[in-house]
C-alpha cells in the first residue's frame, strides 16, 4: 500500500519574539515554541538545555532573548528518539492525524529566517526540516502509561509536561518514528512553485494565491492544519509524490538512498 505524506507546521512563527535561523549553507536551527506552562519542572527541557545542530558548542537559547533561556521548551518533535505528539482528540488543527497509519510519513514544515551567523539578515521562508516514518501510534493518553511504554516515549514534550503535572494527561497522541526518521542537515525550501506542483487544498483544488496575501501568508494558511497532503486517492498522487521526493533529495543528498529505497514506496 502506498504511503501517505502528512505535513505538520512546527516551531517558532511570526507571533513569537524569536526566529529560527537558516544559514547560507542551508544548515539551520529549529527553535521550538515555549511550553505551556512556561515554568520548567523536573521533567522539562529548557531552551538552554538544547544543543544546536549546526554548531554543537552553542545552545538554542543563544538565538533567543536571554530572559527565555530557563523557560521550558515544547521540544516536539524530538530528534533523539523520534517522537511527535499532538492533541488529536480535542484540537481541530491536529484531528486529521487520527488517520495516520504505520508506514505513513509526517514531514515537518518550519518558518526559518536568513541568518549570517551573528544576526538575521533576510526575510523568512518556509522549509521542510525533517520527517518521521510512522512505526507505531499511541493514542489518547489520559493517564500515565506502563513503565514499558513510558520508557519509549518519555522524551516527548507532551509526556514531559504530563509527568510534571497530571492535569496534562489530556488525551494527547504520540507518533513513534522508525529508524528511517531524521532531522535534515539542510533545510528544504518550500516556495510557491513547489507548492503549485505538489499540493492541493483540502477539497482537492489547487491553492489560491493573491487576494491581498503574500506568498508566505498563503503557505502558512494552507499548512496551519495538519493533514495528508499526498495520498493514493488524490489526483495525480504518484506524480506529485515523485516531484516531492525529487525536490527533497536535491537538498538532502546524505539520505538520498534511504528515500529511494523506502519513502517512494
Amino acid at each position: 500500500m502506498s504511503k501517505k505524506i502528512f505535513l505538520a507546521n512546527i516551531g517558532a512563527n511570526r507571533s513569537h519574539s524569536f526566529e529560527s535561523p537558516v544559514f547560507d549553507d542551508g544548515s539551520f536551527e529549529l527553535l521550538p515554541i515555549t511550553e505551556t506552562p512556561s515554568e520548567s519542572g523536573p521533567f522539562s527541557v529548557r531552551f538552554r538545555d538544547l544543543q544546536c545542530a549546526s554548531a554543537p558548542f552553542l545552545r538554542l537559547s543563544d538565538y533567543m532573548p536571554e530572559r527565555m533561556a530557563s523557560l521550558a521548551a515544547h521540544y516536539d518533535p524530538e530528534w533523539e528518539t523520534f517522537t511527535y505528539g499532538d492533541n488529536c482528540e480535542r484540537s481541530g488543527r491536529a484531528s486529521n492525524l487520527r488517520s495516520v497509519s504505520p508506514g505513513d510519513l509526517i514531514f515537518f514544515l518550519a518558518r526559518l529566517c536568513r541568518h549570517d551567523g551573528s544576526q538575521i539578515t533576510g526575510s523568512a521562508g518556509f522549509f521542510l526540516v525533517g520527517f518521521i516514518e510512522i512505526d507505531s501510534i499511541l493514542s489518547a493518553f489520559y493517564e500515565q502509561p506502563s513503565p514499558e511504554i513510558l520508557a519509549r516515549v518519555r522524551a516527548n514534550a507532551h509526556v514531559r509536561r504530563a509527568m510534571n503535572n497530571d492535569v496534562w494527561w489530556d488525551g494527547f497522541w504520540v507518533f513513534i518514528g522508525s529508524l528511517l526518521s531524521r532531522r535534515f542537515e539542510r533545510a528544504v525550501p518550500v516556495d510557491r512553485v513547489f507548492c503549485e506542483r505538489v499540493f492541493l487544498a483540502a477539497d482537492g483544488t489547487p491553492w489560491k494565491w493573491g487576494g491581498g496575501r503574500s506568498e508566505l501568508q498563503t503557505i502558512g494558511s494552507y499548512t496551519r492544519t495538519c493533514r495528508a497532503v499526498i495520498s493514493p486517492e488524490q489526483p495525480k498522487s504518484f506524480l506529485r509524490k515523485t516531484i516531492f521526493f525529487d525536490h527533497v533529495e536535491r537538498y538532502t543528498a546524505t539520505v538520498k538512498h534511504a528515500f529511494t529505497r523506502s519513502c517512494r514506496m
